[in-house]
């Protein structure tokens, strides 16, 4: 894993002269943050050795590298999920490139289905913790020391100073946020009305497929990571309907500018 990682960061370098200090990943239709970026260069995922494919049909996958909020940025358009049937090693391969390409802070952003009986379709929620339920950990194996320790603490896994600025930024703007915790289970199914009710009773208020490996080696290498979520569909007793992928990138799309506003202006003060 470390050859790759460093054979990877080499074929960028060679192909980009560019320094990012901030990455962003790109979630389910959440995509358009991109047109924000003053685009410096772009790399297809699959001309980039050791990348996997992104098979997601909502998920562009390109690696695209600009300025944005006056930050040099590396922004993954389309991320990869376990349910694709990538290992988690895999899914966050590109996030150990990242640290390597000289990232300094991360940001992750996600469609998800809210278990929170307070919560409406289209909410917008950052992530002040997770619940990890996917049935492996990325950092399961031999620990790559250059990277970070073998038992990274998870005590403050998302930053709490840009939390706040985020909370801060939305006021002003006059965009309603909330602040919960996100459970993270494999997909590709939606959750069962049980499920949703389990999810609940545990202590999340949403629930999704994706981010949590990510921010998991972020943290191993001592990133500070922000997650924000929009949520697209409800599993509240009462209020679950059939969705489809169609639905959640409509909810997604709805809301992405107000997304979209916060982690441009968030970047721009950090």
């Amino acid at each position: 894993m470390w050859k790759q990682i460093v054979e990877t960061t080499e074929f960028i370098h060679d192909r980009v002269q560019f320094a990012p200090e901030i990455g962003i990943v790109l979630g389910t239709g959440l995509g358009g943050l991109a047109k924000e970026i003053e685009i410096k260069h772009s790399l297809n995922y699959n001309d980039i050795p050791n990348f996997p494919i992104s098979t997601v049909e909502s998920h562009t996958g390109k690696l695209i590298f600009g300025v944005l909020g006056g930050k040099n940025v590396v922004a993954m358009q389309g991320r990869f999920h376990y349910y694709e049937g990538y290992s988690l090693e895999q899914v966050t391969f590109p996030i150990r490139v990242m640290k390597m390409l000289g990232i300094k802070k991360l940001f992750l952003s996600n469609a998800s289905g809210g278990v929170n009986p307070d919560f409406e379709v289209g909410e917008i929620m950052i992530l002040n913790d997770h619940i990890n339920l996917f049935p492996d950990n990325p950092l399961t194996g031999k620990n790559i020391d250059e990277l970070g320790p073998r038992f990274p603490d998870m005590s403050d896994v998302y930053d709490r100073k840009m939390i706040d600025m985020a909370k801060e930024i939305a006021t002003e703007f006059e965009i309603k946020v909330s602040e919960g915790v996100y459970a993270g289970l494999t997909g590709p199914t939606l959750e069962t009305p049980a499920e949703y009710r389990y999810i609940r009773i545990i202590g999340a208020d949403t629930v999704g497929m994706s981010t949590i490996p990510e921010v998991i080696v972020a943290r191993h290498m001592d990133i500070p990571c922000f997650a924000i979520s929009i949520i697209t569909d409800l599993g509240v007793e009462g209020k679950i309907k059939k969705v489809t992928v169609e639905d959640v990138i409509a909810v997604a799309n709805r809301q992405e500018p107000k997304m979209t506003k916060i982690m441009k202006e968030l970047i721009s003060k950090i």
